[in-house]
């Protein structure tokens, strides 16, 4: 522990260095900005300055792009709650509870929640990724291709199991979403499928068309019939700031979802992306009144900020003590650390321990740094409801169709928004969960990806999923999950077909006694 605190002071030391505060200061505001910016998200943004970096040193460009990668997701809260746009795809739960909050008045508190618990979860998150690294980084390392599978299949039937719906419907959408997956390259055999000659398509559908289009575009669909008249005014300080009880109400979730957050993100893939879901299903199992979700509960705001925080955080694990990313950002910042000459890796804390201290405490820096963006700049993003829904709306829908158009300057990709917007239209009228087709279709690719690699591994025999204890663990309690999410429609079949029997026998009773 002695060393560890001495190693982190080197790190602070590093940290508070001119130069690389300042770095840090200005990924955390181009991160901010990055996140509020509907369609761009962290990937983009930082695929865009890497270039930047090439003449900083190593220190100073990994602790910007950091600074990019976290403040996204507390940026990316913004549009969501304000407006129903997820600025970032991890915001995408955020929408639901953040902007029923905005609709009673509640946005500049929903502002304020998710910034503290984005703060809190950041922090806590960056102390458990000093001292459990190594461990963690270890048991990760068990999971192979039965294990990966397993668990993201025991995800997709938990967020089904806590839907506020029938399971039905949730795992009808997730299915959606998964067959929309299965759009691009065939990772296995490097064939083409379902691209019907769009090269543009040869990626898969990326996901942020697909999530501004379902929530984004769908919203001002929903609104462009509805009555737009609203007191505009400019908010008192009391209504920007949380009450007693809203701040009672986050502290639970928070602290649930910086655990949960830290956990999902160490493992490879969007962890946060599924901790957010995962985080929003848990409060909403978990609340005493389920029936406010939907409807402004501050908790469904308060758990998926905070774990979308803290997985960020989580993704370091993997890839500062082994040197393996965790998904398309970390792997984005291992090739900046390539290009600077960094071998990356176990050997990274002992060759570079300036470097790997020096990141570890620029994020505690960059925490403080967001929050003191963050929170004073509460009432200015407030006043953006001041502007007029006939102003606003047009503005929303060019910017949404710029910004999705910048990530791949892909024409398709506006055409996969507007379908996607309007499909959200009709689902969200037909009252369907909507949040389930991101899931899929982020986890698709990877789903199909370690569920081929098992059975390379086994020689086509599906008994691997099932021998292997912790993947044969996570199945079992996925069906189990299963039955108890379909046993009410079973008991009702059973009931129908029951009463149907009985019919013939009340009819013939009938008919002996007249």
């Amino acid at each position: 522990m002695i060393e560890t605190l001495h190693s982190l002071s080197l790190g602070f030391a590093t940290a508070m260095a001119p130069d690389v505060l300042l770095y840090a200061f200005v990924g955390c505001l181009v991160g901010t900005l990055v996140g509020v910016l509907p369609g761009v998200g962290p990937l983009a943004g930082i695929s865009l300055l890497l270039p930047v970096t090439y003449g900083l040193n190593p220190t100073s460009a990994i602790v910007m792009l950091a600074g990019i990668y976290y403040g996204a997701m507390y940026g990316g809260s913004t549009t969501s709650i304000l407006m129903r746009i997820p600025g970032e795809a991890a915001s995408v739960m955020t929408c639901i509870d953040g902007y029923a909050m905005t609709q009673k008045g509640r946005g500049g508190a929903a502002l304020a929640v998710a910034a503290m618990g984005s703060f809190v979860a950041g922090t806590l998150s960056i102390v458990a990724l000093m001292l459990l690294a190594p461990p963690l980084a270890e048991f990760a390392l068990r999971f192979g291709p039965p294990e990966n599978f397993a668990l993201l299949v025991l995800g997709l039937l938990v967020l089904a199991y806590m839907s506020s719906g029938p399971m039905t419907r949730s795992l009808t959408m997730a299915a959606l979403g998964l067959l929309l997956g299965m759009v691009g390259m065939d990772t296995m055999t490097g064939l083409f499928r379902f691209e019907y000659g769009l090269s543009e398509l040869g990626d898969g559908i990326g996901i942020v068309p697909v999530a501004v289009g379902l929530f984004g575009i769908s919203e001002i669909l929903l609104s462009a019939g509805q009555d737009t008249k609203r007191d505009i005014r400019t908010p008192r300080l009391r209504e920007l700031l949380p009450t007693r009880r809203e701040w009672r109400e986050s502290a639970a979730p928070i602290g649930r979802g910086t655990v949960l957050g830290f956990l999902i993100g160490i493992i490879p893939g969007p962890g946060h992306i599924i901790s957010s879901f995962v985080s929003y299903s848990v409060e909403r199992r978990l609340s005493k009144h389920p029936e406010r979700f939907g409807h402004g509960a501050v908790e469904g705001v308060a758990g998926p900020e905070s774990a979308n925080n803290s997985a960020t955080t989580g993704a370091f694990v993997p890839m500062l003590a082994l040197g393996l990313p965790s998904g398309a950002v970390p792997a984005i910042m291992l090739a900046a650390m390539m290009i600077h000459g960094i071998a990356p890796g176990p050997m990274l804390i002992q060759e570079q321990p300036q470097l790997f201290w020096g990141v570890i405490a620029s994020m505690y820096v960059g925490n403080v740094v967001l929050l003191i963006l963050n929170l004073p700049l509460v009432g200015l993003f407030v006043n953006i409801l001041r502007i007029p829904y006939s102003y606003l709306y047009p503005s929303l829908l060019a910017f949404a169709t710029l910004g999705v158009y910048a990530v791949n300057n892909s024409v398709v990709d506006v055409w996969i928004m507007t379908g996607a917007g309007l499909v959200g239209y009709v689902l969200r009228k037909l009252e369907y969960e909507i949040a389930p087709i991101i899931l899929g279709l982020v986890l698709a690719p990877m789903l199909e990806l370690n569920f081929r690699q098992s059975l390379a591994m086994s020689a086509g025999s599906y008994s691997i999923l099932f021998e292997r204890p912790i993947a044969g663990t996570m199945l079992a309690v996925g069906l189990l999950l299963l039955f108890l999410g379909m046993r009410p429609i079973l008991m009702q079949a059973l009931k129908w077909r029951g009463d149907a029997g009985l019919e013939p026998a009340a009819s013939g009773e009938r008919k002996e006694n007249p």
